[in-house]
């Protein structure tokens, strides 16, 4: 018998093919390699409001990571995460490291930081002064903001917005400062002008000086001319103004001393300067005479009439009384070009529609007179006139009263607000768009209002916050939401960068 010898060769495929069955290899195993654990990559922050804010807003600061596998998540204190300002002080910002709570400090920019595992993310944010007063004209609306500043927007083909153009704006744009750099302290805006007063230099300090802008046709900018401007510009030379009420064509403005003083257009004796004449410079309301010694406290130009409150808390109205705005129990189309006290009321507030009046007793309640043809009244009517003040409604809580061109808004004192009138243009603010109330209806449940303005179509007010809102008509851009379309409900109005 023959011997075989098995070569090498063969052997090792043999080998192969056991090892591959799992022959031959004992009991070893072989040990998973460990994941790699993520690592974090970059951090976004993110804030509950607009990189903008006002002073005093707090805000909400969030922080998310995202890791080397391509997965995010919110980061937290803590996890690690740190939170601090870039500058590392409180002067315009200032952001709680354990809750990530942001607070508007001062006006400027400031860069908040959120650090994790040596890993920082970033965010600017600009803090602006808040707003503090909002008057709404004819198709424009005029701000004023806490550092003093003024801004504008809507129709400009007058000027009336004051920034050195007649272009339109349906955004915040600054009012030009014309030939002088103190701050503002008031702005009334009419029908395509605007009149202001600001902090006067020197050493007067009971009172500013006076500026205007626009429109100029009638002399309503009290300039000696009729030249439209679209800067504002000083109205003569004296520097104790208080206050100031822009009508229709006419201007009414108080000085330090308690007197009234008007111009512009005179046709229906709304200067009260016991003429018919139109000025184009400031003349005494009740004329110049040395018996002329009323002492002022309160006034509001409407749209051919005025009003006024004397030092006495009494009533007085002169102008056109074609609807009974006046409230001498009687309609006319004779002018009254000299004041005329109205009642024995006493009163502590008033607002003059386009061709109706309002005001607010010293005891809180609400009284109106004039034409009625919107249900402006508020009398659970529509229609005919009222010629002696009426109080319409029960309440006595009244704080806050503005008279539109066919609609009025109100403030009661625990901070809700109502309108009534009109509402073809959405200016009552309700959301339904075109449907008149002819009674105070409130205007959302939000109890937060702090001050309103009626303009001819559309309505403008404050919140406690120091946010502004505005709603009704927009064809021109007087919103300022960047626009041309009417809003039916309140729209805020972002406060512009400082500039």
């Amino acid at each position: 018998m023959k011997n075989f010898k098995f070569s090498s060769l063969l052997l090792a495929p043999l080998f192969a093919v056991l090892a591959a069955c799992g022959g031959g290899g004992g009991d070893q195993a072989t040990t998973p390699a460990t994941p790699a654990v993520p690592t974090l990559k970059t951090i976004a922050i993110t804030v509950s409001t607009s990189t903008t804010i006002p002073v005093s807003v707090v805000a909400d600061a969030t922080a998310v990571g995202t890791y080397s596998d391509g997965t995010s998540k919110p980061l937290t204190v803590a996890g690690g995460l740190q939170w601090a300002t870039k500058s590392g002080n409180a002067t315009v910002a200032s952001i709680a490291t354990a809750t990530g709570k942001l607070t508007a400090v001062g006006v400027g920019t400031e860069t908040i930081t959120a650090t994790q595992d040596s890993v920082v993310g970033s965010l600017a944010i600009t803090v602006t002064a808040p707003w503090t007063q909002v008057s709404a004209g004819g198709f424009q609306t005029i701000a004023r903001r806490a550092d003093g500043k003024l801004y504008a927007w809507g129709q400009n083909n007058w000027g009336q917005l004051g920034d050195n153009s007649n272009l339109g704006r349906e955004s915040p744009v600054a009012v030009n400062n014309g030939s002088a750099t103190t701050a503002w302290r008031q702005v009334s805006v009419g029908e395509q002008f605007a009149v202001g007063i600001r902090a006067a230099t020197g050493s007067s300090t009971t009172g500013g000086t006076l500026w205007s802008w626009g429109l100029n046709t009638n002399g309503q900018l009290g300039q000696g001319n009729t030249t439209n401007r679209s800067v504002p510009v000083q109205v003569g030379k004296d520097a104790t103004w208080v206050s100031v009420s822009a009508g229709k064509y006419h201007v009414l403005a108080l000085k330090a001393d308690g007197t009234l003083w008007a111009w512009g257009r005179n046709s229906e004796g709304q200067l009260g300067d016991t003429s018919l004449f139109g000025r184009q410079e400031p003349v005494q309301v009740g004329g110049s005479a040395k018996t002329n010694t009323a002492v002022w406290i309160a006034f509001s130009a409407g749209g051919t009439h005025s009003m006024g409150i004397q030092k006495d808390g009494s009533l007085w109205t002169w102008g056109s009384n074609v609807d009974g705005q006046l409230g001498n129990s009687s309609t006319s189309s004779t002018p009254v070009p000299t004041p005329a006290k109205i009642g024995t009321g006493v009163y502590n507030a008033v607002s003059a529609g386009a061709s109706h009046s309002m005001a607010i007793a010293t005891n809180g309640t609400l009284w109106g007179w004039g034409a009625n043809g919107s249900s402006q009244l508020g009398n659970n009517a529509t229609g005919g006139t009222v010629t002696v003040p009426r109080q319409f409604s029960p309440d006595n809580d009244w704080n806050i009263v503005s008279a539109g061109g066919l609609h009025t808004l109100a403030i009661r004192k625990d901070g809700s607000l109502w309108a009534w009138g009109s509402n073809a243009d959405g200016q009552l603010g309700d959301g339904s768009g075109s449907d008149d109330a002819i009674s105070p209806k409130q205007i959302g449940t939000e109890r937060t209002w702090v001050a309103i303005s009626a303009g001819d179509g559309h309505s403008a007010a404050l919140k406690a916050d120091n946010s502004l809102w505005t709603w009704g008509r927009n064809g021109n851009g007087q919103l300022g939401n960047g626009k041309t379309v009417t809003s039916p409900i309140p729209v805020n109005i972002p406060n512009p960068t400082p500039n």
